[in-house]
């Protein structure tokens, strides 16, 4: 197979690489040569070389199902997604600009409510949030940040601008995936680096340390930083490891960790040692069985405690869930309204509320051409693709709507750009989105691009690695001139 690009067409949908049959974009004019010029036999050869440097590098992600959980190599196509590092400074400011109003609205929600009592945000919404936590009302949190690490995800459609999909802020995942992308890439293709300006992605981890270590309740210049996983048969226990150890700090299980007198300490062949900060990869309801789940044996008991009397930092912080909510990201333009007092730099994708009888009804008449989504759930579940359903899966998800309304929202199916993979006889176009990591602390940073997700079965608009999608690696460059 040999690429050429007179041959690859990617229709009505906005393409990252190619703008029309045989004519990449400027940014991407270098790389699609450089592609063009290699033989079937080299693609086949770096296509190999990536496979065998993800299984020598140990990158899997775990699938669950119901023959038990399956430890899976990472997917991984050979073709880098390129963007312009010009329209990459606008999306940064969007992003850190999104956060700030999402933790203003987390703190806000957690304190004086003067969102709710202003009517922006309808009470009965928070009322019937599942992420809103009791618990955590009057806490302050340093620098009044609950989501330190927030992965948004992005989208373009046939206008050929990025639009925020939703916004991940509970356990954010797959920031590894992009990190350990690139260093295959720069294995497989190391004279590209060569000849292109990528902006780097490699001191994320170092910036991830920087943030933890800034909401430390000792003022210590190295505070004891932890990683909190649920263990080895979580899907995200590569990432959990990963970090830890790119970070320098230990990865720890709940039963390493014990609280006393409101500390934490963490078990150590010298004795107990005072941990400062928690990175926690566990969702609230597992974190301390003494107020929330009493049958957890992921968390550890007391930890709450030890929060909300300040003597330890916990990232994201409980209860940042609350913002999590896919009823609740309808309603981030107004927050950075509200509390910022500036205009969206990022669009949200338009939104229709089930909640609301007259949108509810728009929904059920057209369920056909609508994509819905339950407020609450990860990883492409649960959701209906209207246009790609049967009758009777329309008819359920009308029953389930109707049953509960606050539960749902519905968006149209928007055309996600594509971008090509290697095929069998050329490339070909596939749906993408991407997910930058954004860090807010003391201070805020973005990563140079993020994790693009494709969806590696033709026609398909469903990106996510536990359901067969794929990954690129992504690169922010500094054009010509520039």
């Amino acid at each position: 197979m040999q690429i050429d690009w007179r041959d690859y067409d990617s229709g009505e949908f906005y393409d990252e690489l190619i703008s029309s049959p045989g004519h990449p974009r400027k940014v991407s004019r270098q790389l699609a040569k450089y592609l063009a010029s290699l033989t079937g036999d080299d693609i086949a050869e770096r296509k190999l070389s990536a496979e065998l440097a993800i299984k020598t590098m140990g990158i899997s992600f775990t699938v669950y199902s119901e023959a038990g959980n399956i430890d899976r190599a990472w997917p991984f196509d050979i073709i880098p997604r390129v963007i312009a590092q010009r329209e990459w400074l606008h999306t940064e400011k969007g992003l850190i600009q999104r956060l700030q109003a999402l933790n203003c609205f987390i703190n806000d929600i957690y304190n004086d409510q003067k969102i709710v009592r202003d009517k922006v945000l309808p009470a009965e919404l928070l009322a019937d949030s599942v992420n809103f936590r009791p618990e955590c009302v009057g806490m302050k949190p340093a620098f009044g940040v609950w989501a330190h690490i927030c992965g948004s995800d992005l989208i373009r459609d046939k206008d050929g601008r990025f639009y925020v999909l939703e916004d991940n802020l509970r356990v954010p995942s797959g920031v590894s995936y992009m990190l350990e992308n690139r260093k295959v890439t720069k294995r497989i293709f190391p004279e590209l680096f060569e000849n292109h300006n990528i902006l780097p992605v490699t001191e994320y981890p170092n910036q991830l340390f920087d943030t933890l270590a800034a909401i430390s309740p000792r003022p210590l210049e190295f505070p004891e930083v932890v990683v909190l996983t649920p263990g080895i048969y979580n899907s995200a226990y590569f990432e959990h490891s990963y970090l830890a150890q790119q970070m320098g700090v230990e990865l720890v299980e709940g039963s390493d960790l014990v609280v006393e007198d409101d500390h934490v300490f963490m078990r150590t062949i010298g004795g107990l040692a005072p941990v400062d900060v928690i990175y926690r990869r566990i969702d609230d309801l597992f974190l301390d069985p003494q107020m929330f789940n009493p049958d957890s044996v992921l968390g550890v008991p007391g930890l709450m405690r030890a929060w909300l009397k300040g003597n330890v930092a916990i990232a994201n912080a409980p209860g940042a869930g609350v913002a999590d909510d896919k009823v609740i990201y309808t309603f981030v333009p107004q927050m950075i309204k509200y509390y910022l007092g500036e205009d969206p730099i990022l669009p949200n994708v338009p939104s229709y509320l089930c909640i609301d009888k007259k949108q509810r009804d728009h929904v059920l008449a057209n369920l056909d051409k609508l994509v819905v989504k339950p407020a609450n759930e990860s990883g492409g579940y649960g959701m209906l693709i209207g246009p790609q359903a049967s009758k009777k899966e329309r008819e359920e998800f009308a029953a389930r709507i109707k049953a509960a309304p606050r539960n749902y929202m519905a968006q149209p199916l928007i055309s996600l750009s594509t971008t090509p993979i290697i095929g069998t006889k050329n490339a070909e176009p596939r749906h993408i989105d991407l997910r930058p990591f954004v860090l807010q602390g003391r201070t805020s940073s973005v990563t140079a691009g993020g994790l693009t997700r494709v969806a590696m079965r033709k026609g398909s608009y469903v990106v996510n690695s536990s359901q067969g999608g794929g990954s690129q690696d992504t690169w922010v460059v500094v054009e010509e001139g520039k």
